[in-house]
């Protein structure tokens, strides 16, 4: 078995750029990001996450005067800070600082206000996983962080603008399927509701290849712990590096005009399936797999394996709810600008709902699961009234019944 770089691994197999796609738009806008960054104080939420981290270390390269960094993963914060202060060259900012709370807390209200003014503000504190739709427990914890949260701190903006705010969605926000998906484009409208008083961006963008949680990631662990892997056959995606994934974030908020929505320019010939990374993955660690027919044979054949041995696999057919067989960044209706930058594409007639319509979307949901009687099936439909373009997959069945 070989150790592989995985950097370039996504390079080859991946994304299949020698370069980041984003590379001649930060060296065209060099001198506008630098004259908003250099010496600006910065707060990012969720900052201890593979795409948080990655756009701090983008936004590092422009030398912050001040970077505070929030995220309720204590143990990613503290990784944050080595893999920062352990990288040569790195530019760190004197008044640096990590806070492991909830950006829907009263201490986090308490540090923003007092610790203030902050010149950029940037929120990834999300739910992202389809794998996170359960049942209405889990749902309501999600619209709870990606919406009415992403409000809440809105409200609070309004009272301290920052000159760029961002907010992170997903490419599952177009056409969802999904609760995510749909959370995220409520709280895309929620953003534009409020784009008039807070100048405010947001991305949707590809999977991120290798990122915490993520199926390609977990292959790691399945290896070094002997445990056999599953992968859906059957599904495509668009894919970014890491890095990549940092810097259209960093570009969003400082160059998009408030109310606008960017998005990656990967075509859809660009697509990969899972399988065929799969694949590619175990013929560069120099590994033989064993393709299984279950889940159970391939439990069975990991129970006496060394790590060098043969790794069973089992390739499934995708069959859980919410699951897309390919993605989208935007729809029919939006209207796409593709010629001001080089790697990405902006939505520029995203529509605005006042915040009387928020307000009243934000009411009945929370009416809804204040009662005891409601389910999965009563949110979705109330979230169908505001979302016309949602139409949930439902199978009855979860990833988290999946290895």
């Amino acid at each position: 078995m070989h150790i592989i770089d995985i950097s370039q691994f996504i390079k080859t197999y991946i994304t299949k750029r020698d370069k980041s796609l984003f590379e001649q738009d930060l060296n065209k806008h060099r001198d506008v990001l630098s004259s908003e960054i250099r010496d600006k104080s910065v707060l990012v939420i969720g900052g201890a996450g593979t795409i948080g981290s990655s756009f701090i270390k983008a936004l590092l390269d422009f030398l912050p005067a001040r970077l505070y960094v929030v995220d309720t993963n204590e143990n990613g914060l503290t990784e944050l800070t080595r893999d920062l202060r352990s990288s040569s060259g790195q530019y760190i900012p004197e008044d640096f600082k990590t806070y492991p709370m909830n950006f829907g807390d009263p201490v986090f209200r308490k540090m923003f206000v007092q610790e203030g003014p902050f010149d950029i503000v940037a929120n990834f504190a999300a739910h992202k996983h389809v794998r996170s739709e359960k049942d209405h427990y889990s749902i309501e914890a999600m619209i709870d962080n990606n919406v009415f949260k992403a409000k809440e701190f809105l409200d609070l903006l309004c009272e301290h603008k920052p000159a760029h705010f961002f907010c992170v969605s997903t490419d599952k926000a177009a056409n969802p399927v999904n609760v995510m998906g749909a959370s995220k484009k409520l709280m895309e409208e929620v953003i534009m509701a409020y784009s008039s008083d807070v100048k405010i961006t947001t991305a949707r963008f590809a999977n991120v290849a290798f990122s915490n949680g993520s199926l390609l990631d977990g292959y790691i662990q399945r290896i070094f712990k002997k445990q056999p892997i599953s992968c859906p056959s059957d599904v495509k995606r668009f894919f970014v590096s890491p890095e990549e994934s940092g810097q259209i974030c960093l570009l969003a908020c400082v160059l998009g005009n408030s109310g606008e929505i960017f998005f990656p320019k990967i075509g859809e010939d660009e697509m990969v399936s899972f399988k065929d990374i799969t694949l590619d993955f175990f013929r560069q660690m120099s590994l033989p797999i064993v393709e299984c027919s279950s889940e159970t044979e391939a439990k069975e054949f990991s129970k006496n394996m060394n790590i060098e041995d043969s790794h069973p696999v089992y390739f499934f057919k995708s069959d859980t709810s919410g699951e897309k067989l390919y993605e989208e960044f935007y729809t029919d209706t939006d209207e796409v600008d593709l010629r001001l930058f080089e790697g990405m594409g902006v939505i520029k007639n995203a529509l605005r709902p006042s915040k009387m319509q928020i307000n009243q979307c934000v009411t009945e949901l929370k009416k809804l699961m204040d009662t005891e009687n409601y389910d999965k099936s009563s949110i979705i439909s109330l979230m169908k009234k505001y979302l016309p373009d949602f139409e949930h997959i439902e199978t009855g069945k979860s990833l988290d019944q999946k290895m």
